[in-house]
């Protein structure tokens, strides 16, 4: 793949998923640019070690995923919310209806939520990644994976659920359960891929 022709096929298949998640991943529109244009950077720097061009995506995803992490770490602006608190919820009644839910409250949400949530939470659910393209992006056991997931959907559950009258609303690991999922959020995801 040459260089400068390879790096525009890239920008041209994968900018659009790859801005998307930078922004779930940083909450930030500016932020989220400039991981895209920094991801782009690297993978040009880094584009002969690509061997196989069915795998770009992934490759690019880690390329992002690394930066992110670096400048967390740099920033030191990594905020953690422990979930050990956070057990196993019932499942939503079926006579649930779903609700639309404000992306900038489901942003927040997101934000809030420590990265190793929130990174399998963002593939899963908004980038269309299978379990194994997960783990294999995070470096995890497929079931750690799964966990991660149901524990994370579990707190943005609780976060994102309306209060019921006489309720103050839900707090970061003790709201209401068995809520409404966020939309475009499966409740059940589908068998590992």
């Amino acid at each position: 793949m040459g260089s400068a022709n390879g790096l525009h096929q890239l920008i041209d298949a994968h900018y659009q998923a790859l801005y998307r998640y930078a922004y779930r991943l940083s909450g930030s529109a500016s932020d989220a640019e400039d991981l895209t244009q920094e991801t782009f950077g690297k993978a040009l720097a880094r584009l002969p070690q690509l061997r196989e061009p069915d795998r770009a995506k992934a490759w690019l995803y880690r390329i992002l995923r690394n930066a992110y992490l670096h400048r967390v770490r740099d920033q030191k602006r990594h905020r953690v919310v422990p979930l050990d608190a956070v057990g196993d919820l019932p499942e939503r009644p079926a006579d649930a209806g779903d609700t639309d839910i404000d992306p900038a409250r489901l942003q927040a949400a997101l934000n809030d939520l420590d990265e190793t949530f929130r990174t399998p939470i963002v593939l899963y659910y908004f980038e269309d990644f299978s379990y194994r393209d997960i783990a294999d992006q995070m470096d995890l056991p497929i079931g750690t994976v799964m966990s991660r997931l149901a524990r994370g959907k579990a707190y943005l559950r609780s976060r994102l659920a309306p209060p019921e009258a006489g309720e103050a609303g839900p707090t970061a690991l003790t709201g209401p359960v068995g809520r409404p999922r966020p939309a475009g959020v499966p409740q059940h995801p589908p068998a590992a891929g």
